[in-house]
């Protein structure tokens, strides 16, 4: 497998096709070492660009996926292409299918109450012989309770929805003394799996237009998602930079 690093405004991104980012997290999980995987798409590789100690979080992954067109096109301008996108939510549904055909554990984290076990409930209902071994809701306050919850079911893997930058600090500063194979960081996508948050159609995500999407059905998104045109013209002119010192 190519483990080649693509180095996306500081951003190091595993340069992997979906196939590949599986077989990698599978690996991950047999080593059960509490690895992490994160998902940045440029929404958080602008606040990675901002924030020197979340960004070495996000570089200190066992596994970095481009979640999202808007990183695959920074590394394209960049001339640094990545062999293409890796969605979170897609990965991990891929991913729990493997869990089912292995018989293995998924814990998962964050939301609000009620929506880790509808989507527990829906991710068993498409990939029978998958074993929800916990589910916790994103509001709590106490992270060494969370901590030994989990432990106590020592899962497989962990799906960690708590939303960027929490979710990456949360797994960062726990993978010493948390019980798993693979925690993975995955924002929303709890409510995706519980359909109480409903994706874009196919022909959208195809046209890499899944953040109109979600614009239009989430208008006060508008403030966060104005970081993609930001990142996007970060990556023009470092490229601009790095043509008049090459010219």
């Amino acid at each position: 497998m190519c483990r080649l690093k693509i180095d996306v405004m500081g951003v190091l991104f595993d340069n992997v096709t979906m196939e590949q980012a599986v077989e990698r997290a599978a690996g991950l999980i047999g080593e059960h070492r509490g690895a992490y995987c994160v998902t940045p798409n440029a929404e958080i590789a602008w606040e990675a660009m901002q924030d020197e100690g979340f960004r070495a979080i996000i570089n200190g992954a066992d596994l970095v996926l481009p979640d999202g067109a808007g990183v695959v096109l920074g590394a394209k301008i960049l001339e640094r292409p990545l062999q293409g996108k890796v969605a979170g939510i897609d990965f991990a549904d891929r991913l729990a299918g493997y869990l089912a055909d292995k018989g293995g554990s998924l814990y998962l984290l964050g939301s609000k109450p009620g929506i880790a076990e509808l989507a527990g409930e829906n991710l068993v209902k498409k990939h029978p012989g998958l074993k929800i071994c916990g589910t916790a809701d994103g509001y709590f306050q106490d992270e060494a309770s969370v901590v030994e919850k989990i432990n106590e079911t020592k899962p497989d893997v962990l799906f960690v929805c708590l939303g960027a930058p929490k979710q990456e600090r949360f797994m960062a500063a726990h993978k010493e003394e948390l019980n798993v194979g693979l925690m993975i960081g995955l924002g929303g996508s709890l409510d995706g799996f519980a359909g109480t948050v409903k994706r874009a159609p196919k022909w959208m995500i195809r046209c890499n237009l899944e953040w109109l999407y979600r614009l239009i059905k989430e208008p006060r998104r508008l403030g966060r998602m104005m970081r993609l045109p930001k990142f996007v013209r970060a990556c023009k002119k470092q490229r601009r930079r790095e043509g008049k010192r090459h010219g």
